[in-house]
């Protein structure tokens, strides 16, 4: 050995040692080996003080951690194990040749193997394992072929398993797991004849497990789980007869169980789960007599259980979850003598009444078999599992009730029945199970009330009565439940105020007592719940103020107590610091929101909506830079929008809606840009639609509407290309759409309607091909023509064109929206023919459009006969005027003429009377007068009614007509009375 070869500083004690040997005072090889350990103690950190014996003045076999050969001339051991030293491995320890054992194990030794590991061939025992090792295994290890036992993983080596390893024929425990190494297990492997574990776990292995690995006839531990072995698995493996523990878990091995390994008649553990492994389970593993624990789970076999305890009388452990096997367990699956513990079938698809055969497994401690399609009601005689723990039946379909003998199962600790069909009460037995730990059954549809004996369970620990009919009050004994952490009776019908007792619950965490009808206020006895971090009151009927105690509960995280009938202010719940979600929508809370929720740093979700909120927004809110979501809409709230709020950089969901917000739009919206909803509608804001909302590139939902906007739609809308609603409606928005909006692909809601919108309908809306909901462009000022283009919108459902100043005629094109049940063009000024696939849309769709036809309107044919047939108004108002003065001047020239006769008859009457004829005349006259007037005696009857017989003549006297009136003479007494 050449020491001029090291340069080192040595201390005192090394450098008294180094003179001796340079001088020639020697004192055999153990001083060479006790100036090389001086100078490993050198070179490593050591704060437990192991070397501490490490001394020129002692002889070096008294060392701490080192053993010498019996004449103490050589340094054969070197155990410095857990001794929590540090630094990279010296190289002075590769020249301790004589060494046998190295152990320096369970460190923080750094650095890599180096491949003078080579030189120490007279190690039998390596072991280097949980360090912070690195880098790759020398191929020079395979020089050592004293080597018994090499164990160097736990550490983070790389690379391959060099094929030197082959060498190593001495070797008997080889234990490279919890390492990085990748490439395949070497052929080599099966060089080794005596090796006797091989323990390989968790790390990148790949490729096939080599069929020489038969050659390690001595073979007692093979463990390979945890890495990217694949293929099937070798049937050469049946020839390991020593094998007792084969651990295959979690690869992508796949093909068939190999029957051969029914061979390994020593095996008592058998992991092959989370693999690709298909097929039956092969019956000759029922030969594995001494198998105690079974692991299939987690693949793709199927077929039936064949698998018999009576046969496996050492089996303790079978596991057969996740996989494909149909039918049911079988009947004679135990014996009475069984030593089976635990039985997992969980997440298959096994069938019928509750297995039977089970019960006669009266060992069994664990039984799981939920997640498949069992059914019917349980055995009475369940009881018979009296050892019994954990009964875990969920996700089935079992109907009937819980039968009563549940309750003679005294060890139980665990009952998992949730999402089957059970029905009925929880039997009062039910409060003889003092072991009881966990008790879900959740999803089910049980009724009754839920028993106070179920109290006297004080082990109890978590309560899951979820999702059932439940009725009745929360028992008043709750208290007794000390141990108490999880109570969830969501949705059932309890009713009833909470009782003051459950407040004695110390220990809760977690108290659901949401959608019930529970009522009345929440008892102070509340402020004792110091560990409560999750509390969920929404939907019952709960009123009141909140007790002051509540401020107390300092270790909330998550509060909802939305939907209830709660008044006053929200102060009580603002005391955790450790608040990250509080919902307390629809409710009455009144006052301001208190500033101090800012001391909730960790608050991620603030929802106030629908209570009677006044007062501005606290500035504080801007502190809450965990926030996500903050829904304030449907309060009192004034003020504008404090600037503040810009510091919450998460915010995701902003619901400013319905309150009295005033002032102009915040730009510094813009720097939201997590933002995905944002909703400011029903306010008073003033001014135009930021630009800088383009920077919100992720916004999903933006709705302004119902405020007092002005100015244009800005271009920048077009780069919020997520956008899915857009709502500007009832604003005072003016300008045209900008054809930027082409950009926002995504959208499938649109409503601009009841603005001062001007200019035609761009015909980039044709591009919104996602526009789903509604395009509502209706109450503008829009002109021009429909563009042809919007018949791409192929998914629309509800198209809203009113009360505009739309014309020309309405697209064919159009008639493609097939999904419309929704359209309203009325109001407009267009023309032509309504395309007939709108036939059947309503007459109101239409209306307001002079010159529109067809379908539901007036057909076009029908319309233009009627405008070639029909006078304008103008010239049927001429006409009327032109009949009614020509009647008028025909009817005052008759008049005349009747005038002109009258008169000369009367004429001719005066001459006639002259020449005597007195007595004539007056008879005449009295004629005459009848005639014309009528009977006098009937008029005074009727007063001012002229007689529908005033007309009609005597009979001696013949009548003629002319025109309208009837003037009736008889010439014959006229030419008498000349």
């Amino acid at each position: 050995m050449e020491l001029n070869s090291y340069s080192y500083i040595p201390d005192k004690a090394t450098e008294s040692v180094f003179s001796s040997y340079v001088f020639g005072v020697t004192f055999g090889d153990s001083l060479t080996d006790s100036y090389l350990l001086l100078r490993i103690k050198s070179k490593l950190v050591d704060p437990a003080g192991v070397f501490e014996t490490w001394s020129s003045q002692a002889h070096v076999c008294s060392w701490n951690g080192l053993t010498c050969s019996e004449d103490e001339a050589h340094v054969i051991g070197l155990n410095l194990s857990d001794s929590k030293l540090s630094g990279s491995i010296p190289p002075e320890v590769w020249n301790l040749i004589s060494l046998r054992t190295l152990d320096l194990s369970l460190n923080f030794l750094t650095g890599s193997i180096p491949s003078e590991v080579g030189q120490l061939q007279n190690l039998t025992t390596l072991l280097l394992h949980s360090n912070y090792l690195s880098g790759k295994i020398p191929p020079e290890i395979g020089l050592l072929q004293k080597l018994q036992v090499l164990r160097i993983g736990d550490n983070m080596l790389t690379g391959q398993i060099p094929t030197t390893i082959g060498n190593l024929t001495e070797l008997r425990v080889f234990a490279l797991a919890y390492c990085q190494l990748n490439g395949s297990i070497p052929e080599e492997i099966g060089n080794l004849k005596n090796l006797v574990s091989l323990d390989l776990q968790q790390n990148s292995l790949s490729g096939f497990i080599p069929t020489e690995i038969h050659g390690c006839q001595e073979l007692q531990n093979f463990a390979a789980s945890n890495n990217k072995l694949e293929g099937e698995i070798p049937a050469s493996i049946g020839r390991l007869k020593w094998l007792q523990i084969l651990n295959l878990a979690n690869n992508t091995l796949s093909g068939l169980i190999p029957t051969e390994i029914s061979q390994l008649s020593s095996l008592q553990y058998l992991n092959l789960l989370g693999n690709r492994l298909r097929g039956e389970i092969p019956s000759g593993l029922n030969h594995l007599v001494q198998l105690q624990k079974l692991d299939l789970s987690r693949n793709n076999l199927s077929g039936s259980i064949n698998l018999l305890n009576s046969q496996l009388q050492n089996l303790e452990v079978l596991v057969l979850d996740n996989n494909a096997l149909t039918g049911n367990i079988p009947s004679n699956f135990c014996l009475q003598d069984s030593n089976l513990q635990q039985l997992f079938v969980a997440q298959n698809n096994l069938s019928g009444g509750f297995p039977l055969g089970l019960l006669n497994c009266s060992s069994l401690q664990q039984l799981d078999l939920s997640n498949n399609n069992f059914e019917g009601e349980l055995p009475g005689s369940i009881d018979k599992l009296g050892n019994l723990k954990d009964l875990l039946l969920n996700n089935n379909s079992f109907s009937g009730s819980l039968p009563s003998e549940i309750g003679n199962m005294s060890n139980l600790e665990t009952i998992f029945l949730f999402d089957n069909m059970i029905t009925g009460s929880i039997p009062m037995e039910i409060g003889k199970l003092q072991k009881l730990i966990t008790m879900y059954l959740y999803d089910n549809q049980m009724s009754g009330s839920i028993p106070m004996e179920l109290t006297n369970c004080t082990s109890l620990t978590a309560i899951d009565f979820f999702g059932n009919h439940f009725s009745g009050s929360i028992p008043e004994t709750i208290g007794k439940l000390k141990n108490l952490v999880l109570l969830q009776l969501r949705q059932n019908d309890l009713s009833g105020p909470i009782p003051p007792s459950l407040g004695y619950c110390k220990k809760l965490q977690l108290l659901a007592l949401a959608d019930n009808k529970l009522s009345g206020v929440l008892p102070p006895t509340f402020r004792f719940l110091s560990e409560l971090s999750t509390i969920t009151l929404y939907n019952n009927s709960f009123e009141g103020p909140l007790p002051e105690s509540l401020s107390f509960l300092t270790s909330l995280k998550i509060i909802n107590f939305s939907h209830n009938k709660f008044s006053g202010t929200i102060f009580p719940l603002t005391g955790s610091n450790l608040l990250t979600a509080l919902d307390l929508t629809n409710n009455s809370f009144s006052g301001a929101i208190p500033s101090r929720l800012a001391n909730s740093t960790n608050l991620r979700r603030l929802r106030l909506a629908n209570n009677h909120l006044t007062d501005n927004i606290p500035s504080e809110l801007g502190q809450l830079k965990e926030l996500t979501f903050l829904d304030l809409s449907f309060n009192h709230l004034t003020g504008q929008v404090p600037s503040e709020l810009s510091s919450c950089q998460k915010l995701q969901h902003l619901l400013l809606n319905d309150n009295q917000l005033a002032g102009e739009m915040p730009s510094w919206l813009g720097k939201l840009q997590e933002l995905g909803e944002l909703d400011l509608s029903s306010n008073h804001f003033h001014g135009g639609v930021p630009a800088e909302l383009g920077n919100c590139s992720r916004l999903l939902k933006l709705s302004l509407h119902t405020n007092n906007l002005s100015g244009e739609i800005p271009e920048q809308i077009g780069e919020l290309t997520s956008l899915n609603v857009l709502n500007l409606q009832g604003n005072n928005l003016s300008g045209s759409i900008p054809p930027s909006i082409q950009d926002c692909k995504k959208l499938y809601e649109l409503r601009l309607s009841q603005n001062l919108f001007t200019g035609s309908i761009p015909s980039e809306l044709g591009r919104l091909t996602e526009l789903q909901v509604i395009l509502d462009l209706s109450r503008n000022q829009f002109s021009g023509e429909i563009p042809s283009s919007l018949g791409n919108l192929l998914k629309l459902e509800r198209l809203n064109l009113s009360f505009n100043k739309l014309e020309g005629e309405v697209p064919s094109s159009l008639g493609k929206l097939t999904s419309l049940d929704m359209l309203n063009l009325s109001n407009n000024h267009l023309q032509g023919e309504i395309p007939s696939a709108f036939s059947g849309f309503p007459l109101n769709s239409f209306l307001g459009n002079d010159k529109l036809c067809g379908p539901p309107l007036t057909s076009c044919m029908d319309a233009e006969a009627q405008e070639n047939n029909t006078l304008s108004s103008t010239a049927v108002i001429c006409i009327i005027v032109a009949i009614v003065f020509t009647s008028t001047v025909i009817c005052l020239v008759m008049i005349y003429i009747m005038l002109r006769i009258w008169f000369n008859w009367r004429k001719v009457s005066i001459s006639n009377s002259e020449g005597g004829g007195n007595i004539e005349q007056i008879k005449r006259e009295e004629d005459h007068q009848k005639w014309v007037y009528g009977d006098e005696k009937k008029r005074k009857g009727e007063y001012w009614r002229v007689n529908s017989m005033a007309l009609v003549p005597s009979q001696n006297e013949h009548i003629s007509s002319s025109c309208i009136f009837h003037i009736k003479m008889d010439s014959k007494k006229i030419n008498h009375g000349k």
